[in-house]
């Protein structure tokens, strides 16, 4: 179940980040077949696993040989994730006390929604919050406080940090998200982040 307010949320996330890809010009080396941010495995929220479902099953309607391509990356991806798996490798719930072992973590598995073939995203209007703010400089904060602003190590190669400044990525709204989360988290009775490959599955 996908909550109604997570158009909402998607459309101010995006408009954020077009803000800022805009400001960026030619910094910004994001383009179609760039697959830089596909590779390795991230944690995603129970809403972002929602909207991914969700888009599965729209593709399912359109084009049911893609979406079962996208089904069997899914499902060769768990085979190879399970063993190792820092979480339940049942359900793909990732266990938040080993969020540190992820950064090590399949670095070099492809997202099950990318398209070998073409390097496109089969799930691109789908895609995760992680996957949606990459590219443009986000602002992150550490366990004490400290920010810093992250970008894509493809982009803005020779920029001054004044240049990356100008361009970071406005977003106010966590709580939104949060809260849009909760309902989602409440409705499966699943608590807690996923990674792509599971969420497709589920």
């Amino acid at each position: 179940m996908l909550p109604g307010g997570d158009s909402e949320l998607v459309q101010i996330v995006d408009a954020a980040v077009a803000d800022a890809a805009r400001r960026a010009g030619s910094w910004l080396k994001c383009a179609p077949g760039c697959t830089q941010c596909c590779i390795g495995v991230f944690p995603i929220s129970q809403l972002d696993a929602a909207r991914l479902r969700n888009g599965l099953d729209a593709l399912d309607a359109a084009d049911p040989p893609r979406a079962a391509a996208v089904r069997e990356r899914a499902r060769r991806s768990v085979e190879r994730l399970t063993v190792g798996f820092p979480g339940d490798g049942l359900t793909g719930i990732l266990d938040a006390s080993r969020s540190d072992v992820l950064d090590d973590f399949a670095d070099d598995e492809p997202c099950p929604a990318l398209d070998p073939a073409t390097g496109l995203c089969d799930l691109y209007a789908a895609r995760p919050m992680t996957c949606r703010v990459f590219g443009p400089p986000l602002r992150s904060f550490d366990d004490e406080g400290n920010s810093g602003l992250g970008v894509c190590e493809l982009c803005f190669r020779g920029a001054a940090a004044e240049e990356i400044e100008a361009c970071e990525v406005h977003l106010e709204v966590e709580d939104q998200e949060m809260a849009l989360n909760a309902e989602v988290e409440r409705a499966r009775e699943a608590p807690g982040n996923t990674v792509v490959a599971w969420a497709l599955l589920a």
